[in-house]
Order: structure tokens, then sequence, then C-alpha cells
């Protein structure tokens, strides 16, 4: 078996484009912080009390240092300890003023998130069908959780410690001013190499945390394919080329990990060097000052500290700019998900489907996936009410396109839909696809029990109705053996039972349904032939004056339909009765015979 680990790839872009406008990103995460503008106030508040507190304590201990007096013991102790009882006591205070801002950002994030969580879930139900034909699942799984949880620890902890530095930078250099303007000129000469340095480093780092976030969700996307599909994995004694095309991704997002976190970590030992060469400038020319008279050993000793404090945090901004250049990757990913266009709202005034016949009518219907390729040119249909429509061809002919168009998943590029004569896109869609009942061959069923499942299209259901349905689809005697009947817990994806009976819940689910037109996409295609025809004649006395649509490739199920479309790449080649077609002995007849040879 070939191992090649490109092979049947499902590629994501992960080119990195030059990095959008910060001011974009900014802008975006305001928009959620401006929601809780009074708590943000506090706590600015709270920062700015708290480090201005803390700021005084160096002052004091140059005080408590040049009250040192030789000969002067009890004197000199009392006002030592004056000056170190008062640095105790701000320190305290500062202290537990920083607690409760750290308890207050973490509630203030957790509300953000979960208000940015809310918006993303909503974006997400808001977005077209076409965008999740586009997209992988984990990729859209990871943004909304691996990227949003790097938002959250940016905002709880990053913030703070931006604010807590800006605090005590501009506040250090005030008191450095104050004491020796001097020394301060010392300094001059390494910050403007720490901020270039810092600034460069954003710059670099950036988009290597933009890839590393596509990189997870190329990863998340296809670990969640492979475990979705490990019995066709172990069927195919596949398992060799899976591993090999998971390493190849796990490289390639190991890489991109080691470049974000190597550049990244570069930046805080680099600016902590530069800040320690300015902290031995300091001492030099501090020393210099101190043989001159020009500063006492207390104004060194203030000045010394107010400066470990001013590089301090340029230090910490160096640390956690990796950090924050991951969280702005993040929040890029998750803003564009944002700014993806939600599915077209209804017409002006669009009117509401209701006492609906099931006539429909598709006159002229073109359309096509991608702009330059055509899948249904000028399709013709007509269902009368009550009808049973087959629709037949080989695979990749239209069968479900023309099913996508019909619930208007997509919009036609040409031509009309009607329901009882109205155009489809004069309606509403909600009382468009609520006029229709749907079993894809593709079950759906979520954890929860076996009557929520059945009863899931229909409000306020009883047990009674639900009953009813599971024995029409012949379902109801096989969930009685169950130990909880009707009230047994399905796993995730109905991992619990087979998919012949995964199949007959989901039929039962659509026969709750009181809609007046019913779509079954293959939904027979996991059953066994003697179930098939169980199901085909209760479904037939379901679908009394129903408008019926069935696709299926095993075409013995559709014999007593009431009319058969046979599509050929796009087009409808045959159409008539089983008996007419069999006659005309043409395309229909060879899909026929060649699934008995």
């Amino acid at each position: 078996m070939a191992t090649n680990p490109q092979a049947g790839r499902r590629m994501i872009s992960t080119k990195t484009d030059k990095p959008r406008d910060t001011k974009y990103v900014l802008r975006g995460l305001w928009h959620y912080v401006s929601h809780y503008k009074w708590h943000l106030i506090i706590a600015i508040l709270l920062t700015i009390v708290s480090n201005l507190l803390a700021l005084i304590g160096p002052m004091l201990s140059g005080y408590a240092i040049d009250a040192i007096e030789p000969g002067k013991g009890r004197v000199v102790f009392e006002k030592v300890f004056y000056y170190a009882g008062w640095m105790v006591v701000f320190y305290i205070v500062s202290s537990v003023l920083s607690y409760i801002l750290s308890i207050m950002m973490i509630r203030l994030s957790q509300k953000i998130i979960r208000k940015m969580r809310e918006d993303v879930f909503d974006k997400l139900v808001e977005l077209p069908v076409s965008y999740f034909d586009k997209q992988q699942a984990g990729d859209i799984i990871s943004k909304f959780s691996y990227d949003i949880d790097t938002i959250n620890t940016s905002l709880s902890t990053d913030i703070i410690q931006i604010s807590t530095s800006l605090i005590t930078v501009v506040g250090s250099l005030i008191m450095m001013i104050i004491i020796s303007p001097p020394l301060v000129l010392v300094m001059l000469v390494t910050i403007p190499l720490s901020l270039l340095y810092t600034k460069y480093m954003a710059k670099k780092i950036r988009p290597l945390f933009r890839t590393r976030s596509a990189k997870l969700g190329e990863l998340n996307g296809f670990v969640e394919e492979m475990v979705s599909g490990q019995m066709t994995i172990k069927a195919y004694a596949a398992e060799e080329a899976v591993m090999d095309r998971f390493d190849y991704l796990n490289t390639d997002t190991v890489d991109a990990y080691y470049k974000a976190e190597y550049y990244g970590s570069l930046t805080g030992p680099t600016v902590i060097f530069i800040n320690n060469l300015s902290l031995s400038l300091i001492t030099v020319f501090g020393a210099i000052l101190y043989l001159f008279g020009s500063l006492s050993l207390g104004n060194i000793s203030s000045f010394v500290q107010y400066s470990r404090k001013f590089s301090g945090p340029i230090n910490e901004m160096a640390n956690i700019i990796s950090e924050l250049q991951s969280a702005m990757a993040a929040a890029e990913r998750v803003f564009k998900l944002m700014e993806e266009e939600p599915e077209l709202p209804d017409k002006e005034n669009a009117m509401e489907l209701s006492d609906i016949k099931g006539d429909v009518n598709l006159e002229g219907v073109s359309f096509g996936y991608l702009p330059d390729k055509i899948i249904i040119k000028k399709l013709f249909l007509h269902a009368m009410p009550g009808s049973l429509t087959a629709i037949v061809g080989p695979t990749g002919a239209g069968k479900t396109t023309i099913i996508n168009l019909l619930m208007r998943f997509y919009d036609v590029w040409d031509g009309n839909i009607c329901v009882d004569g109205n155009e489809i896109r004069d309606v509403t869609r909600k009382s468009l696809r609520k006029s229709y009942a749907m079993v894809l061959q593709d079950t759906w069923l979520f954890t929860g029990t076996i009557f929520d499942n059945i009863a899931y299209g229909k409000e306020n259901a009883t047990m009674e109705e639900v009953v009813n349905v599971a024995k029409m689809a012949g379902i109801h005697s096989y969930i009685k053996r169950l130990p909880e009947g009707y009230n047994t817990i399905i796993n995730e994806d109905g991992m619990n039972i087979s998919k012949g009976q995964k199949q007959l819940l989901t039929i039962a689910r659509a026969m709750l349904m009181d809609a007046k037109m019913l779509i079954l996409d293959e939904a027979t295609s996991n059953v066994d032939t003697r179930t098939e025809i169980k199901i085909q004649k209760a479904m037939r006395k379901l679908m009394e004056q129903k408008t019926c649509f069935v696709i299926a490739h095993r075409l013995s199920t559709i014999q007593g339909a009431d009319n058969i479309l046979v599509v050929d790449k796009g087009d409808i080649v045959e159409q008539g009765t089983h008996k007419e077609l069999m006659e005309k002995k043409g395309f229909y007849y060879k899909l026929y015979i060649s699934q008995f040879d």
C-alpha cells in the first residue's frame, strides 16, 4: 500500500500573508471589552493605585538608608523602622489591590470569552452550507476552542502585565528624573535598543504564530477525520499510511511551533541582557556621582531599585511578546471567521409558505459549485402534489445537487424553482425548509435519548407519536429490547447502535414531521434488503398525499415511483415510470441491468 504522506490530504492554505493591521485586531477586541466599560475603568483605577503604592517603596528605602548616622543608634533605628513600617503598609495594600485586580480580570475575561463564543457559534449557525463544504471540521473547532482559549489567556493575564508595566515604567522614569537626571541620560543609551529590538521581533514573530495556528487547525482536522473513520481505516489495513500522513502533518505542526516559540523565546533574554548592561552603567556612574557628593547612598539605592522596576516591565513585555503575538494571530483567525458572509437574508417582505400542497416545479435551472463548472444545465422537472419522484444516475451526475437546490442550501444560477407556484427565493428559508422532511445518506444523531432523537423535528411530540412512527419505520421492536427502551441514551454519533438502526431512527424522525414534502437521499443505503422492503411499505403509506423525492442507487427500491428522472452529467436524459423506461432500453435500462451483472 502506498504511504505517500501527501496522498488524500485535504489541504488548508497556510500561506503566511502580510499580517493585518494590528489596529484592526485591537478594534475587534475592543468591541467585546467595551461591553464591560465600568469593569474596565475599575480595573484601570486598581492598576494605577496598586502600582503607585508599590512605586513609593524604593523612595522610602532610600530615606531609611540616608537616616543611618554613626553614633545615633536609637534615633537611627526609630527612623529606619518608621520608613520600613510604611514600606510594609504600602506593599501590603498594593498586593491586596493586585489580588482583587487579578480576580476581576479573570471574571472580566470569562465574560468577554463567553460573549465571543456565543457570537462565533451564532455566526456558525448563520453561515451557508457552502462554508462547511469548504472547511475542515477540525479547523473550525480549533478556532472555536484553541484560538478563543488563547485570547482568554491573554485577556486575563497579559493585559494586567501590560497595564502594570506601562504604569511602572512611567512612574519609575519620573522618580529617576527627580532623583538624578544625569543617571537617566545613561539609560537613554540602552532603552532605544530594547524598544527597537522588541518592535523588530514583534513584526517577525506574528506571522509565525499565524502559521502555527493554521497548522494546528489542519492537524486537528486530520485527527478528527481519522478518529471518525477508524473502522474504514482498519478494514483497509491502512494504519501505516494513516500514521505516515499523521507524522507528516505532525512534523509540519511541530516545526511551526518550534519556529514561533524559538524566535519568541529569543526576545526576553536579549532584552534582559540589554537592561543588565544598563544597570552596570548606572552602577559605575552612580559611584562617580557619590564620590563627588552629587548623590547620597540612599539616592543611589532608590535609583537602582527604580531602574530595576523600569527595566523589569520591559523584560516582562519581551517575555510575553510571544503570547501576545499568539493571541493576535488567534484573534485574526476568529475575526476572519466572524467576517464570513452569512447566508443571504430573505427578501424584504418574503412570504411564509402555508397550506402547502406540494406542487414543485423546476424551470430551466442551471447551477454549479464553481463559477467555471456547471453541474446542472437547463433542468426542467415537475412534481405533482402527492407524487413520488425518483432521481437516479451515476455518481457525480447531480442528484444530490438537485436536493440542495430544492432545499435552497444553494441558490440557482439561472431559472426558477417554484413550490405551489411561489418562487422559493420569494419565500422565507425557514418556512421552505420546514415544508420538507429529510433523511440523508449520512445519518446524524446527537447524544441523548432515543425519544429525543426521534422527536427532534417536532416540538412537544408525545410518546405515543414517537412510538407510532418507530413502528412504521420497523425500529420499535429493537427499541423495546433495550434496557431503558425509548429512554436509552445514544452515544455521540450513535456509535453504540448499528448503521442500519441509526438510519431507521432518522427515518422515524422524518416520519414524525408534519411536512407535505419528503426527501430521501440514499435513505436506505445502510439497511438490509428485508428491512428495506419493510421500510418502503411503511414509507408508501406515510407518503400518501405528500410530494416525495427519492435518490437511490438501488433501482429495485423505486420501481413504484410515479416518475423517475434519469440524470447524467447534469441533464435529464430520460424520465418516466419504471415500466416505460425499461421498454425504451436506454440509459435507465443499462443502469438497472448493470446491478444484476
